[in-house]
């Protein structure tokens, strides 16, 4: 088995919705652990990376589509396939860098901090209103929702089955330089990041395989 690392940073504050709230409190609360660290899931993540795969797919010459095909095929797998043709890379979760949350862990389970204040520490809440065509506020319309500070680093574990091929890293590669924005409102002006694809060493990798694959769609 292979291990790469998907690297992220925030440019601007995100919410990565866990589909409720808290009563009274928060409308859209975001994923968070035990110790109140938030977290991207792994499955989130994998579906942000097969929308940029679809929307690079689109760009692909005709004529080199079997080649890149096979490369996504192996990386995402087939809807409705076999196993035999199944994805060959599990996604884990985007969280913060395992030394940071180690230590936010050794502190909460000597009761030096709580993990709620480890949220409030990484997240703030915003409050947004609808507004009517004559600019007035709709009434019950408030809603308040947590977000994630922007500079906040996240770091998720990428495990293949086996050895990859250079076809698959450089597809996967192009994949990250195009995931630019990921959680609820992202097409709001939330959520914006910075990416990078490393090796198990910590190198990146993101340009060197991103290369190969630019060479291929080169006139």
């Amino acid at each position: 088995m292979s291990r790469y690392i998907l690297n992220f940073i925030l440019e601007s504050d995100a919410t990565f919705g866990r589909g409720d709230g808290v009563a009274g409190a928060v409308d859209v609360e975001v994923q968070h652990d035990e110790f109140g660290c938030p977290y991207l899931g792994g499955r989130s993540l994998k579906g942000l990376l097969v929308n940029e795969c679809a929307e690079i797919w689109a760009a692909i010459p005709e004529q080199v589509r079997p080649r890149w095909e096979k490369a996504a095929q192996r990386l995402f797998g087939s809807p409705g396939s076999g196993l035999e043709v199944g994805a060959q890379v599990t996604f884990g979760d985007a969280q913060l860098p395992e030394d940071l949350r180690r230590a936010i862990a050794y502190d909460i389970q000597r009761n030096k901090i709580k993990r709620e204040e480890v949220l409030e520490s990484i997240t703030s809440l915003r409050r947004l209103t609808a507004i009517d065509e004559d600019g007035v506020a709709k009434e019950h319309s408030l809603r308040t929702f947590r977000v994630i500070l922007r500079n906040t680093p996240f770091e998720a574990e990428l495990h293949f089955a086996g050895e990859p091929f250079e076809d698959d890293l450089a597809l996967l590669s192009s994949c990250v330089k195009a995931f630019r924005r990921a959680g609820t409102g992202r097409n709001r002006g939330r959520g914006r990041l910075s990416a990078e694809l490393k090796d198990s060493s910590g190198e990146s990798i993101t340009e060197k395989y991103y290369d190969v694959f630019r060479k291929d769609l080169s006139p």
